[in-house]
């Protein structure tokens, strides 16, 4: 009789699948670890709700495109791979685009030529490269969500961060009551400035790689 195999059969949720997962958004987060993708968190956080759809936007593209790269990665030239992973991420891109001018428009208008430069976004390539090419497609699924979803947790933080201390408001409603207001206080409208988006988020990091000092080279 042969003998049985008895090596375990990794699950969906192994272990190793889920630091896929949840790594990315804490100890491993592409913004405050790597610093990528930086561009877009200082341009698209003045208000919540756009932040909030640009990082819904983003974690359909990288995961998409992580998929489609992982079912490729077999076919793929290595002299046109990027050009490949390009050609997937710019198409991605226009369909989400044009699904958020058919039902968001507004937030769409809001976000203006931002949607398209997530096709410049330094994290999905950096992961479709990294991860994509090599890997199968359930793994690469969920690097892709998780690191778009950190991506898009710093994103959603500077953004409610910005919005409450420079308008008052949080998702467009008022969160700071009016006798706040009569008993002197104003909004800080450097706030609402890029310059202070680099501020705030070179704060996050700073924190973030202070809680964790394992991030900080020390050689």
């Amino acid at each position: 009789m042969s003998e049985k195999n008895t090596a375990p059969k990794e699950t969906l949720f192994s272990p190793k699948n889920r630091k896929l997962l949840t790594e990315p958004i804490g100890k491993e987060n592409p913004i405050t670890v790597q610093v990528l993708g930086i561009c877009s968190v200082l341009a698209i956080t003045v208000q919540l709700e756009a932040s909030l759809v640009m990082a819904i936007s983003v974690v359909a593209v990288m995961g998409s495109a992580n998929v489609i790269i992982s079912l490729l990665r077999h076919g793929i030239p290595p002299r046109i791979r990027i050009i490949v992973q390009l050609t997937v991420i710019a198409s991605l891109v226009v369909l989400v685009d044009q699904i958020l001018k058919a039902f968001l428009y507004d937030v769409s208008r809001q976000l203006s030529v931002f949607v398209g430069l997530i096709i410049t976004n330094c994290i999905i390539m950096g992961r479709l490269e990294a991860f994509a090419l090599s890997n199968k497609v359930w793994p690469s699924f969920l690097d892709g969500i998780g690191n778009a979803a950190g991506y898009g947790s710093i994103l959603l933080l500077l953004a409610a961060i910005r919005e409450l201390l420079g308008s008052g408001t949080l998702m467009g409603y008022q969160v700071i009551p009016n006798f706040i207001y009569q008993i002197g206080y104003e909004d800080n409208g450097l706030m609402i400035l890029p310059p202070m988006a680099l501020i705030t988020v070179g704060i996050i990091i700073w924190v973030h790689r202070h809680r964790d000092r394992s991030l900080v080279d020390v050689s």
